[in-house]
Order: structure tokens, then C-alpha cells, then sequence
């Protein structure tokens, strides 16, 4: 059942690729054009030549006729085509029967046949041909009655009896006449077929609406033509015709620089139509999807297909080129410049492939970073796909810059290459701070500090190159030619890419100073409170060698109360307002006495509280990457009784969300 699925999906598309082909001949023919070739020819005389309305209406006819085989069911259109290809092989049996009677006309030859080799040659290939022809008809046909197709066979047997060559001639007329009288018969009988499969097709149509909407009909048409696979394969035949017909017409060898010519002109000459044009959209769509799939089973095998992500489909690559081809006019534009605009058109899509590429590889390199995975094939494919992310950008900007002139709406293509050359850099900088945290023996304390700090240079070389672009697009409009659309772009960049990425890095900075200062405000715990209060951060889970105590006589860790701090200024466990606190620099803490008994259990500290999930602070510009988090879990009561063992495997987590470097330190720890 599963080939016969796939042998009825591809005669579906397959049988509907002609009429979208019919349709893209009618969009090129130019009716006027053809009349006055008419005029200049010998058939001008002819009088089905003198109505020029006669073929406008059989071109509306034609679309009519492309887009009822078009939508056609597939049983009817499978009956249809069965049809047509018996019509051609009657058309062939006429051709041959034709071909035998005036090659006997030629030879003059009117004896036995068994007495002349080559009449004899003559008839019996005509014989074969003739048979083959009437059995293919009853096959296709899927009928008994052979003699129904036989007619072509009369010349032949009156040539075996050896009638009058001048009297075949007639016997070869009557057969093609009788032919034709069985096709007109069977059209006849069939007249209404067409208007039934109408009738039925508008009924259909009206209950569907009616009950589902229009929406749910466009749907359903769209699911059952496969719209985007067949107009895949409807260009790339036409695609696969043009380039036949560019080798088949050379004689010399094309050069490397010829063939890439060669290829953008081709996919010009594709694009001439709205049909061939939407043909070229899903293409590219499936080739992003084709090179997004293999990117994502490059990193992580048969494992990617388990956990498919929806938004990486390829469609984003699609839409961008029909928005980019109709904003440009891209169809109504010569040859020459179609090839000129398209190869820009895609390399901004292949600049967005690869941003879609980043955005699948960022979160696996660094999870590999941040994990204590051994495998060395895995960590190479991670990082050589982030070197390809970063090289390849940089010299596709590179290969622009030689061959068009810089002006804005170059340097905003050439940008997006940059700036995906940034992003890549930044996640091979916190990968490797993640490696050499692995390798030493002992945690970096400051490490959230120092992801921070790379990940804002690497932000605010974002935030330069934006501004750059928008200086650029500014004197080239001040000092230039002003443009509706020009300052219109120039205004959308401005706010999305320098307002709000200054707005939120700003924002991110206050953060960062508010954390710290609380921080530095609460009181730091002596050692002879750390071991009266004898257990563990209640964050990460750790042993506190050091720690701050909070005014509501809780014990943190000092860089896990600050990245709590980073959202919310409450404390994790009975989330009570920390405010900052005035101290004198010589200030202690207080008497351990004075600050235990106020929790003198801490396995009944967290009894009642919920568990408190947030997220780490997001870098400058938004959730690219994955934010981290960190969870705030009640003592443990291992540690309450005075043990001094490991954490327990057991120890609920309750669906919390762990910051990746407090993840490596609780895995050290146990």
C-alpha cells in the first residue's frame, strides 16, 4: 500500500504539471504579434485567419481548458490522459499506414509480396507497427473489441491480396475517415461528461463553503494539488529545458565564468511569468528546507528528526523572494537585468539560510560547551559548521563588493552577512570559555560575568554596524537622491536596529549596577555562621564557602542571588522586597545567634513557598540564544540534620530550568 500511496502522490503531481506548462505558453503568446506574422505569410489569405477575435477567444478557452485539467480529480484526469495517448497512437497507426501506402506508391512494385525482398521488408514492419498500435489501444482502453482500433490495418491486407495500388490509396482514405467517425462517435456519446463533473464539482463547492468557509475550501485544494511540489517540479522542467536547449545549440565548451552566467540567465529566462515566477519561490523553499535538514543532520544525526522544529521550513526563504521580485518588478524587466536583479535577490536569500543555519547550530554548540559530552566527532561538526557560518558570510560580502558598486541598499545586504559573521564569532567565544572551564579543576566564579561581557562587545559590534548602515543611508539621502521608500528604510532600521538595541542594552546595563550594588549591600557571612547554618545554597545546590545573608536571614550565594536579582529584587525563597542597605565600611554581621534562630530548621524553610523559575538576563538584543535560568529550591534536609554528604539523586528539581554554568558545577559536585 505505501509504493501504490506514492505511485498515485506522483502521478497526482506529475499528471498536472502540462497544464500549468499550457498555462505559462498562453501567458507568453502575444495574440497581435501573431496576427502579423499572419499577415506577412502565405496563410493570410485564409479565411479563419480574418477573425482575430476568433483567437482571443481560444486563448480565454485554452486558460479555461488549463485550469479544469488543473483541478481536475485524479481518477478523471488519469481517464483523460488515457484518452489522449489512444488518440495518439490512432494518429500513428495513420502515420505509418500513410508512410507504407506511399512508399508502395514510390516503388511501383504491384506482384507478390514474397517475390520482392524489399516489399516484403516493407509490409512487415508496417504489419508490426500496425499491431502494436491496435494492442496498445485495447490496453489503455481496456476493451476486447481490437477491431474497434484495426482500420489502419485495411491497406495492408488489400496490398496482401494484391489490390490496386490506386485503389490502397482510397482503402487508406476510408480507414482514416472510418477513424475519425469512431472518434466523433465517442466524443458525441461523451458531450455531457464535462458539464456532469461541473455540476457535480459546483455542488461540492457550495456544501463546502457553506459549512467549513472559504478558508477551509482553499485549504483543502491547496492540500490536494500540492500546490508547492507541483509548481517544484513544474520549474524545474522548464528549467531543465532551457538549459537543454542553451548546450544543444553550442558547439564550444563553456568556461567557469560562462556557466555561472549560463545559470543566472537560465533562471531568468524561468522567471518571466507569474506562474514560472511562483515556480521559482517554492524551489527555493525546498532547497532552504533541503540545506536547513541536512545542517540539522550534520549536527546531531537520526536525533534531529525526533524534535522537528516548525519554524526552520524554508518558506521564510520563499516569501522573501517573491516580496523582493514583485517590489522590483522583477518579471516585466529585460533578460539581462532579471539576471542582474536576481543575483542579488539570492544572496540576500542565502544570507537568511544562513541566519537560519546559526539559529539551529547556536543552542547545540552550546549545550556541547556546556555539557561534559566526550565525544570528539560531535564537538567537530559543532564548531567546523560555526567556522563555516563565520567564513562564508564574510566572503559572500567580500564577492558583492567586487562585482556591484556600494550604495545603502547594498550595504543593508551586506550587513546582514556581518552581522551573522558577529553572532557566530560570539557563540565560538562563550563555547570556548565553557572548554576552559571543563579543563580546569575548579569552577569559574565569575563566569556569568564574563559570558556577559562577550556577549555585549560582540552586541555592541551589532549596534555599530547598524549605526553605520543608517549614517551611511543618511548622507546618501541628505546629499543624494531622496527617496520615499529610501527614507522609509532608513527610518524602520533606525528604530528596530538602533533604538530598540540601544534601548535594551541600556536597559541591561541598569540591571547588571542595580544587582550588584543590593549585593554589595547585604552583609557577608563569617565563617562561623556558615557552619552553624551547615547547608546549601538553596539556588544551585552547592557547599557555601562564602555567602550573604539577606535581611530576611537567608544564605546565598553571591553570584546566584545576583543573577536572581537580574529580574526580580525579591528573595528566592520567602520573597520578601531586598532593599539596599546603608553600612558603615567597617560593619559586621550579625551575631550568628542573632540571625539562626529566626530559621533554627531550614528543612521548614521552604515548606509552602513555590518554586521560583526566571530566566537570566537577555543579552542586547532580544532572545536570540536561548535564555538560561536559574531555580531556587528550599534547603535541603540532608543538610538540615548535619550531614555533609552529597546531594541526593532524589532531591526534587520540580520542573526548574538550570543556568548552564550552575548546571556544569552541580554536575562537578556530584
Amino acid at each position: 500500500m505505501l509504493v501504490k500511496d506514492k505511485l498515485e502522490a506522483v502521478l497526482n503531481v506529475g499528471l498536472r504539471v502540462p497544464s500549468i506548462m499550457l498555462l505559462e505558453v498562453l501567458y507568453r503568446w502575444d495574440v497581435s504579434s501573431f496576427f502579423q506574422k499572419i499577415q506577412r505569410s502565405s496563410l493570410n489569405n485564409n479565411p479563419l485567419f480574418q477573425y482575430k477575435y476568433l483567437a482571443l477567444y481560444l486563448h480565454y478557452v485554452g486558460y479555461i481548458l488549463s485550469l479544469v485539467l488543473l483541478t481536475l480529480p485524479r481518477q478523471h484526469l488519469v481517464k483523460l490522459y488515457l484518452y489522449v495517448l489512444t488518440a495518439l497512437l490512432l494518429f500513428a497507426g495513420h502515420q505509418v499506414s500513410r508512410d507504407y501506402v506511399r512508399s508502395e506508391l514510390d516503388s511501383g512494385y504491384e506482384g507478390p509480396l514474397y517475390l520482392e525482398a524489399l516489399s516484403m521488408n516493407r509490409f512487415s514492419t508496417a504489419l508490426i507497427a500496425q499491431l502494436v498500435v491496435c494492442t496498445l489501444c485495447s490496453c489503455v482502453m481496456q476493451t476486447k473489441r481490437i477491431w474497434l482500433f484495426s482500420a489502419h490495418l485495411l491497406p495492408l491486407v488489400a496490398r496482401l491480396c494484391l489490390v490496386p495500388l490506386e485503389t490502397i490509396v482510397f482503402i487508406n482514405r476510408f480507414a482514416m475517415i472510418f477513424t475519425g467517425l469512431e472518434v466523433i462517435y465517442f466524443l458525441a456519446s461523451n458531450l455531457l461528461v464535462p458539464y456532469n463533473l461541473a455540476k457535480t464539482a459546483y455542488r461540492e463547492l457550495v456544501q463546502v463553503v457553506e459549512v467549513y468557509g472559504l478558508l477551509a475550501l482553499g485549504m483543502s485544494l491547496w492540500n490536494q494539488l500540492v500546490l508547492p511540489v507541483l509548481f517544484m517540479c513544474f520549474w524545474l522542467v522548464l528549467f531543465a529545458l532551457q538549459i537543454y536547449t542553451y548546450f544543444s545549440s553550442r558547439d564550444k565548451p563553456t568556461s567557469r565564468e560562462r556557466l555561472l552566467f549560463l545559470f543566472l540567465t537560465s533562471i531568468a529566462e524561468c522567471c518571466s511569468t507569474p506562474y514560472s515566477l511562483l515556480g521559482l519561490v517554492f524551489t527555493v523553499s525546498f532547497v532552504a528546507l533541503g540545506v536547513l535538514t541536512l545542517c540539522k543532520f550534520y549536527l546531531q544525526g537520526y536525533r534531529a528528526f525526533m524534535n522537528d522544529n516548525t519554524m526552520h521550513r524554508g518558506m521564510t526563504e520563499g516569501i522573501t523572494l517573491l516580496i523582493l521580485a514583485v517590489q522590483t518588478g522583477l518579471i516585466e524587466l529585460q533578460v539581462i537585468h532579471r539576471a542582474f536583479l536576481l543575483s542579488i535577490i539570492l544572496f540576500i536569500v542565502v544570507a537568511s539560510i544562513l541566519q537560519s543555519m546559526l539559529e539551529i547550530a547556536d543552542p547545540i554548540v552550546l549545550a556541547l560547551g556546556a555539557s561534559r559530552d566526550k565525544s570528539l566527532w560531535k564537538h567537530f561538526r559543532a564548531v567546523s559548521l560555526c567556522l563555516f557560518l563565520l567564513v562564508f558570510p564574510a566572503y559572500m560580502a567580500y564577492m558583492i563588493c567586487q562585482f556591484f558598486h556600494m550604495d545603502f541598499w547594498l550595504l543593508i545586504i551586506i550587513s546582514s552577512s556581518i552581522l551573522t559573521s558577529l553572532q557566530v564569532l560570539g557563540t565560538l567565544l562563550i563555547y570556548i570559555l565553557f572548554m576552559v572551564e571543563e579543563v580546569r579543576k575548579e569552577p569559574v566564579q565569575n563566569m556569568d560575568d564574563v559570558i556577559y561581557y562577550v556577549n555585549g562587545t560582540y552586541r555592541l559590534l551589532e549596534f555599530l554596524v547598524a549605526l553605520v548602515v543608517v549614517a551611511y543611508g543618511v548622507s546618501e539621502t541628505v546629499f543624494g537622491e531622496w527617496t520615499v521608500m529610501g527614507s522609509t528604510i532608513i527610518f524602520i532600521h533606525s528604530y528596530y536596529n538602533v533604538w530598540l538595541r540601544a534601548q535594551l542594552g541600556w536597559q541591561s546595563f541598569l540591571m547588571r549596577r542595580d544587582a550588584v550594588n543590593k549585593i554589595k549591600s547585604l552583609p557577608t557571612a563569617s565563617d562561623l555562621q556558615l557552619e552553624q547554618y551547615n547547608d546549601i545554597c538553596a539556588i544551585c545546590y552547592q557547599d557555601m564557602k562564602s555567602a550573604v545573608i539577606t535581611p530576611c536571614s537567608h544564605f546565598f550565594h553571591a553570584g546566584c542571588l545576583k543573577k536572581w536579582l537580574y529580574v526580580q529584587e525579591t528573595c528566592p525563597l520567602c520573597h520578601k522586597q531586598l532593599k539596599s542597605q546603608s553600612q558603615p565600611a567597617n560593619a559586621t554581621a550579625a551575631p550568628a545567634q542573632d540571625i539562626l534562630p529566626a530559621n533554627p530548621n531550614p528543612a521548614e524553610a521552604g515548606q509552602g513557598e513555590l518554586v521560583a523559575m526566571f530566566s537570566l538576563l537577555p543579552t542586547l538584543v532580544g532572545p536570540r540564544r536561548p535564555s538560561p535560568g536559574l531555580v531556587a529550591h528550599p534547603p535541603s534536609p540532608l543538610r538540615a540534620q548535619g550531614g555533609k554528604g552529597a546531594v541526593e539523586v532524589g532531591d526534587t528539581l520540580t520542573g526548574c530550568v538550570l543556568d548552564v554554568h550552575i548546571l556544569k558545577r552541580t554536575d562537578r559536585g556530584t
